[in-house]
């Protein structure tokens, strides 16, 4: 991990020079929807459940909880020129993703470990009536839950125990302390939307492979990716 984390920095150094150098809006991009392959591949690696379908789902959440709230920082509040300016949007898209990409992991790993505590549970409700929506909700709720955890847990000790990355960053380089936590406050409340926007869209893009087309939830002996 080590060797990796090296090598991986310095290349995206190198990457990062010629960006800044020679940006244009299709490089930028590219540049972005590669970074977005590798966090979903990331992402569905960590989940320890075996999923059919997941990687979709979780390109989708990535992809769009990133590039709306990016983009809304970047025109919102830094005023990046011209929009696609790769020294703001990469950067700043990076950082969310990274943060979304190991919430959505979190999340979904605890949706379907959830979803396979309850079976005998969602069985009786569906049964009784319930919608597949209905049954899983407390699984739902537990998983978008466990996925914001950190995040809440970043914010609430934010000032207090810590001085965040960009904030600690800011002051070493000599910007005034009081710029430098408005800036920090931008990116927790980017992140905390990112995380809740990325989860919460994942989790109801994969519950359903948990549920049959009329609604009823799947054991393990009789799903489709059952090895026996």
């Amino acid at each position: 991990s080590s060797v990796r984390c090296f090598v991986q920095l310095l290349a995206a150094g190198f990457l990062l020079t010629y960006l800044f150098e020679f940006q244009t809006w299709w490089l930028v991009l590219l540049v972005l929807a590669a970074m977005v392959i590798a966090a979903t591949q990331i992402a569905t690696s960590r989940v320890k459940s075996r999923i059919p379908g997941l990687v979709p789902a979780v390109f989708v959440s990535l992809f769009v909880s990133s590039t709306a709230i990016g983009l809304i920082v970047v025109e919102g509040v830094v005023q990046a020129e011209p929009w696609y300016n790769a020294r703001q949007l990469v950067p700043i898209v990076g950082m969310i993703m990274g943060n979304a990409m190991a919430a959505v992991a979190v999340a979904i790993d605890r949706l379907f470990a959830d979803l396979e505590s309850r079976s005998d549970e969602m069985f009786t409700l569906v049964a009784l009536g319930a919608t597949a929506k209905e049954a899983a909700f407390p699984s739902l709720k537990a998983a978008i839950g466990a996925g914001m955890t950190p995040i809440l847990a970043s914010m609430s000790a934010a000032g207090i125990v810590t001085i965040p990355g960009m904030m600690s960053g800011q002051l070493l380089a000599g910007a005034d302390p009081l710029a430098a936590a408005k800036y920090q406050i931008v990116v927790m409340l980017m992140l905390s939307a990112a995380n809740t926007v990325a989860i919460v869209m994942a989790c109801y893009l994969t519950y359903r492979k948990r549920f049959s087309a009329s609604g009823y939830y799947v054991d393990k002996g009789i799903r489709d990716d059952n090895p026996l």
